[in-house]
């Protein structure tokens, strides 16, 4: 099923390239286009929809505020001429940020995340586990599980460390949710600061935890996971 949706900018021609985009992909259904906010607010009153392409920068309502009093948050791809935005995007979890002029390489790039997403949400479990979604550099990133070798918190924040990629993905997730994210029986928190991937394990002594290129240490309060390890 296509993914119902409406774009929003209160610039006529800014909102028709974003029509032409859309009629470019089977997996959109364009709904409505409007050209402000207000009108838009109500519509998604009464037509609740998968996808909101919708501008940033408008003179009744910003997409910004209309997005923050919907109820029902429907998947947000924002458009705008302005990066000043981009943290205000991050903190309503859009999936993606597109910056004016938007070419139909990024577009592209922008739906294949939302149907991708959408198909995650609309999963099974065991296909849900295959990956997770964080939302890091002002967008939703796509995970794959197999590859986390291990996270690390950082107050707020965690570092998702991926094997192969040398910089770590940097989200704002507290560590309890990030656990709740992944198969308990791949990962295991080791310490206040440290999940680990089970599989990435080379060894454990003396209350340290080997992975290929580092050395984590087991916390006084995870001290069990080293003899559940061992069996």
């Amino acid at each position: 099923m296509p993914l119902n949706c409406i774009a929003i900018d209160d610039e006529p021609l800014a909102l028709e390239i974003v029509k032409r985009h859309i009629s470019e992909f089977p997996a959109l259904k364009l709904m409505q286009v409007f050209e402000d906010a207000i009108s838009a607010a109500e519509y998604l009153k009464q037509h609740p929809v998968d996808l909101l392409f919708i501008d940033i920068d408008m003179p009744d309502i910003s997409g910004i505020d209309l997005v923050r009093s919907l109820g029902v948050k429907p998947m947000v791809i924002f458009t705008t001429a302005y990066k000043k935005f981009a943290f205000e995007g991050f903190e309503l979890e859009a999936l993606d940020y597109l910056l004016k002029p938007i070419t139909i390489e990024r577009f592209s790039a922008a739906v294949n995340k939302a149907v991708d997403y959408a198909k995650y949400k609309n999963s099974d479990r065991n296909e849900a586990d295959e990956s997770i979604y964080v939302h890091s550099e002002y967008r939703m990133i796509k995970i794959s599980i197999k590859d986390i070798e291990y996270i690390e918190s950082m107050q707020d924040y965690i570092k998702i460390h991926i094997t192969g990629v040398e910089k770590p993905v940097l989200t704002l997730l507290p560590m309890k949710s990030a656990l709740e994210k992944l198969p308990a029986d791949q990962f295991a928190r080791i310490h206040r600061s440290y999940i680990v991937a089970r599989k990435h394990i080379r060894s454990i002594h003396n209350r340290k935890v080997q992975l290929k290129n580092i050395e984590l240490p087991v916390g006084s309060n995870y001290a069990d996971f080293v003899k559940s390890w061992a069996k």
